[in-house]
Parts: structure tokens; sequence; C-alpha cells
């Protein structure tokens, strides 16, 4: 059985570097997973194009279309890579409203790795003050080395003296033992019992 990481990204520009930096988090943990003889199939959630149907879910309290997809998609995933953008010292608005919409203990228990972006290393707090505490909620597993870019990071290829190399192949290789420590994720619907969209507005 295949493993299935997920990888959401909030960025908003296109091409964006939360979603370079998320690909690299999910690249580096799918080839330690390859080396340690486990299948890897990888996913990428970009939260910018569903965002009118995060909109939508905040205010039926139900997720929809391309948006139920993610979310099973995220729910059914072995390991979980989430990338933000960092806006006023915290998370992005689209990335918190993602998360908000998922049921409750829909994350209990599942290996995440944290990742963000943002102008300066300055705001690399962002990390442990705003997504660590989020996940905590969440009742993640997240794993100890979380990965923040700044602009400078990507100046000479994303390297910045290999610092951000090393970064994200120590936390890829802290995501790949969690997941190996967990069963695989069954195909679970986390919306099986819940009434549909056109019932609510029936008033069913």
């Amino acid at each position: 059985m295949s493993r299935r990481l997920v990888a959401v990204s909030a960025g908003l520009g296109q091409p964006s570097s939360s979603r370079l930096l998320a690909d690299r988090l999910t690249a580096a943990t799918g080839r330690v997973l390859r080396s340690r003889g486990e299948d890897v199939v990888v996913d990428v959630v970009e939260l910018r194009d569903l965002a009118h149907d995060l909109a939508n879910a905040l205010l039926t309290g139900f997720p929809a279309g391309d948006l139920r997809v993610a979310v099973e998609r995220v729910v059914a995933a072995d390991g979980l890579v989430a990338v933000t953008p960092t806006f006023n010292a915290s998370y992005s608005g689209l990335f918190k409203s993602f998360f908000d919409v998922l049921e409750p203990h829909a994350l209990t228990g599942k290996p995440v790795l944290l990742g963000a972006t943002g102008g300066t290393a300055r705001h690399s707090l962002v990390l442990d003050h705003a997504m660590r505490p989020l996940f905590a909620y969440l009742q993640s597993l997240v794993v100890p080395t979380a990965v923040y870019a700044a602009s400078e990071d990507w100046a000479s290829g994303g390297t910045a003296g290999n610092a951000l190399g090393d970064r994200i192949d120590r936390a890829a290789s802290q995501l790949a033992s969690l997941v190996q420590q967990q069963p695989p994720v069954q195909d679970v619907d986390p919306y099986a019992d819940a009434p549909s969209f056109e019932s609510m507005l029936a008033g069913g």
C-alpha cells in the first residue's frame, strides 16, 4: 500500500514561494520514504484555487465541490505538509480558513510538517507562536523541525549556504519517520454522516 503525502499551500501568487517550499518539502520526504522501501503518492492542495469554496463553506458550515475533495485528500493522507505565507506575524486567513472547515479531530494523530515563507527571517517565529499552537489544538503529531524560508533563502538557488536545504532534509527525515510509525490511513469520507447541502437548504 502506498504512503500518501499531501501538501497544503496557501500561497497567493503563481508561482509562489509557499508552493515552492511545499514542493521541496514533499519531494524530500518522498525521497526518504522511497529510500526506505515505501511506495509514495504525492498530492498538492492549492488553497488559492479554493478561496470561493472556502468562503461558502464558512457561511454554510459545509464544504462542497472541489473543497470537499481537498478535505478528503488531507484527511486520508499518511503525512501532511502545511505551508503558509506570513501575514502580520501569523498564518494567512486563507490558511486558517481551510483548517477551520475540517471536522473536529480530523487531524488527530496525523504527522505534520510545518513550513512558512516571508520577506524577512525576523518573521520565522510564526512557526512556533502561531502554527504550532494551531496544530497542537488539532491534536496533530508535528515534527520537531519546522522550516521557514525568507526571501534571502531563495537568493542563491534556495540554498543560502545550504542552510535551507539542510533544514528541509532534516524536517523531511523526521516526517518520514513519523509516517512509518503509523499504520496506513484507510480511505474515509469525513462527511459520510453529514446532511447534504441541498437538504440543509430545504430545511432537512
